[in-house]
């Protein structure tokens, strides 16, 4: 698999992930590689990858390795890890923003794989963007949504591209979600889904579908239940067991006639998730309220 193939892949162009990912090559191959087995639950695999590529000389490289590791444990609950690694990430690109490529529109009509490399964040603006959102997001999860606010704006001056875009949508949904005003969220939860939509980066689809369903379902609004459940199926077709059993944990709330078979499915997924754990990982899981990890 080349290196165009793995990064439409990493950024979810709707191909189901392969059984092999290939890990040597060069920082960003091996950085693509690692983005893939995270969307798979594979977290022990794309640790392995990205703690050599922390210390990279490259701040760049460094900046977007410590981002993804810090995904990674926010997924499963684990904010306060995720902070201390979001920050690293932030100090090793600075916290002005200098890219005028990152300025452009996010949501155009290029689907991943015909993109230039530099239009899936993978730079300097890109780098800054993806810290200063993964900062936000564990703010947010700490109970700090006025810190969270304050970091999302940042992220959205640094790169107004397709993928800062999307991840920002969540972000401001979920911030408006926390202080009680669902109606709020909606706007961008429904901007997130539509450019990734737009994009055909099924992935983001996919979590950009959970965020717009809970907005909707927070607000009263129809539409919440299809949503959700689209994004669970699309996640178990394509194999991103790292979002499958959120969609599936949400889609029990919304679908009460099958929610057992909703939340035996989640934990199903969990579990295998936590086998290709590292421990570092599965103690957070085991220790998080947010991850349902035992009997419910």
């Amino acid at each position: 698999m080349d290196e165009e193939a793995l990064a439409a892949v990493a950024f979810g162009s709707g191909t189901s992930l392969p059984d092999s990912i290939p890990r040597d090559g060069s920082p960003r191959r091996r950085l693509l590689a690692a983005i893939v087995l995270g969307a798979r639950g594979r977290y022990a695999a794309a640790a392995a990858l990205l703690e050599p590529l922390r210390r990279a000389a490259d701040p760049v490289t460094a900046s977007l390795a410590g981002s993804t590791l810090a995904s990674h444990r926010r997924q499963l609950g684990g904010h306060t890890a995720a902070r201390k690694l979001d920050g690293q990430a932030l100090l090793a690109v600075g916290l002005t923003a200098t890219d005028t490529r990152a300025q452009t529109t996010g949501n155009t009509q290029l689907s991943p794989r015909s993109a230039e490399p530099s239009d899936y964040g993978l730079d300097l603006a890109g780098a800054r963007a993806d810290a200063l959102l993964g900062l936000a997001a564990d703010n947010l999860a700490l109970g700090r949504t006025s810190a969270a606010r304050r970091l999302a704006v940042r992220a959205a001056q640094a790169d107004r591209r397709w993928r800062a875009t999307v991840r920002g949508g969540w972000v401001a949904a979920e911030t408006e979600l926390a202080d009680g005003q669902p109606e709020a969220a909606i706007a961008p939860a429904q901007l997130a889904y539509d450019t990734a939509v737009s994009r055909g980066a099924a992935r983001h689809v996919v979590k950009s579908g959970i965020v717009l369903g809970v907005a909707l379902h927070a607000a009263g609004r129809p539409g919440a239940r299809e949503l959700v459940i689209a994004a669970f199926e699309a996640a178990e077709k394509q194999g991103l067991d790292s979002l499958g059993w959120v969609a599936a944990q949400v889609a029990a709330d919304l679908d009460p006639g099958r929610a057992e078979e909703y939340r035996f499915r989640s934990r199903e997924v969990l579990h295998a998730v936590l086998r290709h754990a590292d421990p570092g990982v599965t103690r957070i899981a085991l220790e998080s309220p947010w991850v349902p990890v035992g009997p419910q």
